[in-house]
């Protein structure tokens, strides 16, 4: 598996070892690295792929949120793999560790390059397999999705966002940054504007022209208070509903602004009146159990920012956990 993924990915900066006795209770003595996986070929069926995107050099607001993969996975060691609320155990599951897309000292269209390259390696080998990429700011967005199009070009993608922004700027302003995902998909012909569904706007944190250029495009967008008074699993369900009918794969992406700035400290961009903790779960496991849902991210989390008792990488962590439950569930339907 090394000469497989080398030079798109870099190893996880460390791993955790597997108890002595074999019994699998914490999300660090379950994920397994993919350099350590003995057999490639079973490996391809991995319910799920992780992938570390550390750039934040592209964020308009100033960023640690390339600190958050490392974090992400030191924060494992606090979670079990067995879920109360759903009586599921995610230990059943296998789950590999893609490592990191090496990342430019300088150069953020080196990044994203590497960024496109290894999300297409990663859809192309794990044809089945859910990829979850930990970012990195909301750029990474653009060049995972545009890697999974590379890899299945047939596949029509649509977008469920989670975002107290529209990051439909203009890229000749802004460049490809944290603040231009979405219009970068649509410039490029990647995703239809009429196939994004965004949940969570709220305030007064999107310029007019923003949303102008939104309908222009055909998005669609719920804003919070839209959403809350509909119900958010409700809200998300319609948008999944409406995605499944028009496209063959949806990918999820979830920018932790849309938290309020009480539930989530550790985000450049945070804001009052965001979404609540429950609320945000809510929504990721609805996604999660859609069977549409191929690939995610978690993107927009800087643990510099966050208290010292790491409030929101757990909380990141618990929304990474929550989608796999969700992925769990669905599998239980089916069978």
């Amino acid at each position: 598996m090394k000469s497989f993924l080398y030079p798109k990915t870099n190893p996880p900066s460390f791993t955790w070892l597997r108890p002595e006795n074999g019994v699998i209770s914490k999300v660090h003595e379950w994920i397994q690295p993919i350099i350590d996986v003995t057999n490639p070929e079973e490996a391809k069926n991995a319910e799920v792929v992780i992938l570390g995107v550390p750039l934040s050099r592209s964020s308009i607001s100033a960023s640690g949120a390339s600190e958050f993969p490392e974090a992400f996975r030191r924060s494992w060691r606090s979670f079990a793999t067995y879920n109360l609320d759903d009586d599921v155990d995610l230990a059943e599951m296998t789950v590999l560790d893609a490592g990191d897309v090496p990342m430019h000292v300088t150069d953020i269209s080196k990044c994203h390059n590497n960024i496109i390259q290894a999300s297409a390696l990663l859809h192309s080998h794990f044809l089945d397999s859910k990829v979850c990429a930990i970012g990195g700011d909301h750029s990474i967005t653009a060049m995972m999705v545009k890697g999974m199009h590379e890899a299945k070009p047939s596949e029509k993608i649509g977008i469920l966002q989670f975002d107290t922004h529209f990051d439909l700027r203009d890229m000749s302003d802004n460049g490809p940054s944290n603040g231009t995902p979405m219009r970068n998909l649509i410039e490029s012909s990647v995703v239809d504007g009429s196939n994004m569904y965004n949940i969570g706007l709220h305030g007064f944190f999107n310029t007019k022209d923003l949303k102008q250029y939104a309908d222009e495009k055909g998005v669609n967008y719920f804003t919070l208070r839209e959403a809350r008074k509909k119900g958010i699993e409700e809200t998300v369900q319609q948008c999944l509903e409406e995605l499944s009918s028009k496209v063959d794969t949806i990918y999820l992406t979830v920018d932790m602004d849309v938290l309020d700035i009480a539930y989530a400290p550790g985000v450049p961009a945070s804001t009052p009146g965001g979404m609540t903790t429950e609320e945000l779960l809510e929504g990721i496991l609805a996604a999660g159990r859609h069977p549409k849902v191929k690939a995610m991210d978690i993107v927009c989390l800087d643990p510099l920012k966050d208290t010292l008792v790491q409030p929101t990488v757990k909380l990141g962590t618990h929304v990474f956990l929550t989608f796999l439950t969700g992925v769990m569930l669905r599998q239980s339907a089916s069978n």
